[in-house]
């Protein structure tokens, strides 16, 4: 007996020695459920064992409460959460907010008292659905908004200790902050000094740097994600690269090890203006949808040592629908660039 235990404990000691203390967070959308044959992303297409964090994007907000977006959220909850049976040292995210904009979260941070009630929701709701915590994605917050963010961050950050007080048995929950890596938008909305001291980390979205929009001013092709400027990045576009955002993230007052750098499994597309076809060539607009995505100027699927060396959090993954999940497309075997971030990942 006491020498099964004592083998036990060894093999135990070992395993844990070789997973890896740095974070992977992947990205699981609810609407990606909808694209055509291969394209169908539904969570059985999930490996539990590559992520350490599993964040299901989006829920919304009503009447000061979370409420679900898609008729059948309540199924795909509980199919994601049940992936912690594979794996249980999994956690299980909910994103609110997203693409729903700034209004939701004005409303609830009218006053107090809605702070207040959106609040409890959210704890309701997390423990409810079996979720390990809650990703905050107010995009974008004004300016006028900055106090009523970190105010609502602290809130949740007060509420999910008293949960946890009240709780004795479970683990506190978690709370994640998405950002914008653009500099305008980090000035415009967030006080990252206040926010740092109440969330567990930053989703950095350190992508969509370059790309086709109606509104963006810089009409040239340009990498989604590089690492460092490009040589066609003048004047505010110079700060459009992941290495500066990440310094002055950390400028702001953001904790190295807070920052969870994200690394998109999807590239820009353009249309072209001339035969030119180099970074940096003029283009007129975005590229032609994809076959599955059917999105203008987005085609589905870094450097992680650069992680590493600053010293960060971990590795944000946007999202995992748009890696080659069912390994069909690249011959790569099933999900090439997430497997590939978590081999480095797992190096000493």
């Amino acid at each position: 007996m006491s020498r099964t235990i004592i083998w036990t404990g060894v093999v135990a000691l070992i395993f844990l020695q070789h997973v890896s203390t740095f974070k992977l967070v992947c990205y699981f959308t609810n609407w990606s459920q909808y694209r055509e044959t291969a394209g169908r992303f539904i969570p059985d297409d999930i490996d539990p064992d590559l992520c350490t964090h599993i964040i299901y994007a989006f829920a919304s907000i009503k009447d000061n409460q979370v409420v679900t977006t898609e008729w059948n959220d309540m199924s795909t909850y509980e199919s994601i959460n049940n992936l912690k049976s594979r794996n249980p040292r999994l956690k299980t995210l909910l994103s609110v907010g997203g693409y729903l904009g700034s209004m939701p979260f004005r409303n609830v941070t009218k006053s107090p008292a809605t702070r207040s009630e959106f609040v409890a929701s959210v704890v309701q709701f997390l423990r409810k659905n079996d979720f390990d915590g809650l990703d905050l994605s107010w995009q974008y917050p004004e300016q006028n908004d900055k106090r009523r963010l970190v105010n609502l961050v602290k809130d949740l950050f007060f509420a999910f200790e008293r949960d946890a007080q009240n709780n004795p048995g479970m683990e506190k929950l978690i709370l994640s902050v998405a950002v914008p890596a653009g500099k305008e938008a980090i000035d415009k909305g967030y006080d990252i000094m206040k926010i740092s001291s109440s969330a567990d980390f930053f989703n950095f979205m350190t992508f969509d740097f370059h790309g086709y929009w109606k509104d963006h001013s810089h009409t040239y092709t340009g990498h989604t994600s590089p690492l460092q400027k490009g040589k066609a990045d003048s004047g505010t576009a110079s700060s459009y690269n992941v290495d500066y955002a990440i310094k002055y993230l950390i400028r702001k007052g953001a904790p190295a090890e807070k920052i969870i750098m994200g690394i998109p499994t999807y590239g820009q597309t353009f249309t072209l203006s001339s035969t030119q076809t180099v970074v940096g060539a003029v283009a007129s607009g975005p590229g032609t949808p994809g076959a599955f995505t059917k999105t203008e100027g987005i085609q589905a699927y870094y450097e992680v040592q650069y992680m590493k060396n600053n010293h960060l959090g971990g590795i944000m993954i946007w999202a995992l629908d748009l890696d080659d999940f069912s390994g069909s497309f690249c011959n790569e075997g099933k999900y090439p660039l997430l497997g590939a971030v978590k081999k480095e990942l797992d190096k000493e």
